[in-house]
């Protein structure tokens, strides 16, 4: 699938959402489930919880997809996720993926090998502080949360590994991060704001397998949400979320090539469209990598720059 023809599913997704916004804005955020089951956006999460009134304890589901491109491949994830009260929720997505085509032969190995079977992601989150504490208008919610990842294959990870006689056990990184989230009540569009650090040994949440080591790293996000017919919602959004600068074994320590993975950037839109059935329909484009390392004739090119995701999430 080229640029082109992802560009323009975007391009259809924002036109579908402008047909269905018209009405009067009210604050909302859609508690839906981000890439790894917590909730969040698309790869960043919120400080929000897994939440309903009148439930102690409130399950979601999910389904994300992920077209990586042709040299990694493709992406897809079931998530269940359990709200606890108002503050607490856990966890568990099981990661599948389809190897790209970039297989090469055995003269000149191709990358697409360096992208093996999934693997298991266990996240928890406790809000700290709830929005509006002590009747304030200011206050963000707060929230803390980590994230695990088990037996991750991927990249640096598969090349350590793939000598082994007894067979690949993977590696295991997570994520420590804390999240605030703000909704300003603005008008014709509710403005959603995010912004957060975290800690990781991850390379693009082990999309991308390890970092060398553990490293502190920025995200953020900018959301409008607008108001349709039928009290449905309609939320245009962007993230930014810094990467390690190099994976695990390629960081120029080994004699491999030390590839330069960029910040991950997405644009999104997600629909509600109703507040009767807690269902979230999400469209994205990311950008992932491209040439992560050029030096005379020598070129890695991921070739995951606008790569096309949507995902499903619905509460019970």
């Amino acid at each position: 699938m080229n640029s082109y023809s992802k560009n323009w599913r975007l391009v259809l997704a924002v036109i579908l959402g402008l047909a269905f916004s018209a009405g009067s804005a009210r604050p909302s955020h859609a508690q839906a489930l981000g890439w790894e089951g917590e909730t969040g956006i698309f790869v960043t999460p919120l400080a929000y919880t897994a939440s309903a009134e009148n439930q102690k304890i409130h399950p979601v589901v999910a389904y994300h997809f992920l077209d990586a491109g042709p040299v990694i491949g493709a992406f897809h994830e079931a998530s269940i996720e359990v709200g606890i009260g108002k503050r607490f929720e856990f966890g568990y997505t099981h990661e599948f993926h389809v190897f790209g085509s970039d297989m090469g032969t055995s003269a000149t190995p191709g990358l697409s090998p360096l992208w093996q079977n999934g693997f298991e992601i266990f996240n928890g989150k406790f809000q700290l502080v709830p929005e509006n504490y002590a009747k304030t208008k200011w206050v963000p919610a707060i929230s803390t949360g980590f994230i695990v990842r088990p037996n991750v294959r991927n990249v640096g990870n598969y090349v350590t590994e793939s000598g082994n006689p007894s067979g690949m056990t993977g590696k295991t990184n997570g994520d420590i991060y804390l999240v605030g989230s703000k909704i300003v009540p603005t008008k014709p569009a509710a403005l959603v704001l995010n912004a957060g650090l975290r800690g990781t040994n991850a390379e693009l949440w082990g999309m991308g397998g390890n970092a060398p080591d553990w490293q502190a790293r920025a995200f953020g996000a900018v959301a409008l949400a607008f108001t349709g017919p039928s009290k449905s919602s309609i939320i245009f959004a962007t993230e930014a979320a810094q990467q390690p600068h190099h994976p695990y074994y390629f960081d120029g320590s080994t004699g491999a090539p030390p590839l330069n993975i960029p910040t991950t950037l997405t644009y999104a839109v997600r629909v509600v469209p109703t507040p009767k059935q807690k269902l979230n329909l999400d469209f994205g484009i990311a950008r992932i990598a491209g040439r992560v390392f050029s030096s005379g004739t020598t070129v890695v090119d991921l070739k995951a720059r606008h790569q096309a995701a949507l995902q499903v999430s619905y509460g019970f």
